[in-house]
């Protein structure tokens, strides 16, 4: 008998013994198991290659602590989170676009418009920049009472949860937009940086002899009731890795040029001490329609 036989008759078995309540939970495990046997029988992995495999697997899951997610950077690393992000945030054109999260993503502090998050060292060797925007809908319609949740790394590349030189919560914040939609705050140029490289999912980088790099970026989660919420990055336009995001996460639309500021009277406008950079970068949500049956 066959071994291509004998396999299809294996993943017949077990497709039998698909029997949960929840269809979708038998969707998505009848999918996986299709895939996992169709990798099986187009790799013929050795049982060698098999146990490495799973031994992987298990010490990405080790490496997780409450402030470092091993299993998302795996995903990102592979360009699995940006393929979900793409089949769940799929268009409108005028919507801004999403991306994915990152494993550094933690509770910021909630601070007034305008604030300064930089409280760590960083603040006197590094950059001045002013980031703001408007978030509104699809339409233009300014959106007041969003929620715009922000982090970034410093200008090396290090954000708190990784630097015992910055202050908890550095670099991050929780800004609520004004009447006018409109929200902006004080930081620093951030730094393109290497993801970590210490654990297993460093190891894969290297055997494959990818670079661990990610561009410099601002990370942003916008929500506002009665639209979409977007999480998404605002890249630093001409960062040498822009093109090869180890996180496959650059969009064209995600990439803004910093406007160098040195009149006196901008830096008076926007509250800062001496030249800085200028980062605007507008939000654009989309409308959740009510279906009629519910609205009435």
């Amino acid at each position: 008998m066959s071994t291509d036989h004998e396999l299809d008759r294996l993943l017949g078995e077990v497709l039998a013994q698909v029997r949960a309540d929840d269809p979708r939970l038998a969707e998505v495990v009848t999918g996986a198991v299709r895939h996992l046997h169709a990798f099986v029988r187009e790799l013929r992995p050795t049982e060698e290659e098999w146990l490495r495999g799973i031994d992987f697997l298990v010490r990405v899951g080790q490496t997780c602590t409450p402030e470092r997610n091993e299993l998302i950077l795996l995903s990102d690393m592979l360009g699995l989170t940006s393929a979900v992000d793409e089949v769940n945030h799929a268009g409108p054109a005028d919507a801004t676009p999403s991306s994915v999260e990152g494993p550094f993503h933690s509770p910021a502090p909630a601070r007034p418009p305008g604030a300064w998050i930089a409280d760590g060292p960083e603040r006197a060797r590094a950059e001045q920049m002013v980031v703001h925007g408007r978030v509104t809908d699809t339409e233009g319609v300014p959106i007041a009472g969003a929620t715009v949740d922000v982090w970034q790394a410093d200008d090396d590349g290090r954000y708190d949860t990784q630097d015992p030189a910055q202050p908890r919560g550095n670099l991050r914040g929780l800004f609520t937009t004004g009447p006018d939609g409109g929200y902006w705050f004080r930081s620093v140029l951030p730094a393109s940086y290497p993801v970590p490289t210490d654990g297993p999912v460093g190891e894969l980088l290297t055997a494959l002899g990818r670079h661990p790099m990610r561009p410099a970026h601002v990370h942003l989660r916008v929500e506002a009731p009665g639209h979409r919420p977007v999480t998404t990055h605002v890249f630093v336009a001409d960062d040498p890795y822009l093109d090869s995001d180890a996180a496959f996460a650059v969009k064209d639309a995600l990439v803004v040029t910093p406007v160098p500021r040195t009149d006196p009277a901008e830096s008076a406008r926007w509250q800062v001490d001496g030249p800085f950079l200028e980062f605007p970068f507008d939000v654009r949500l989309v409308p959740v329609r009510v279906p009629a049956a519910v609205a009435r």
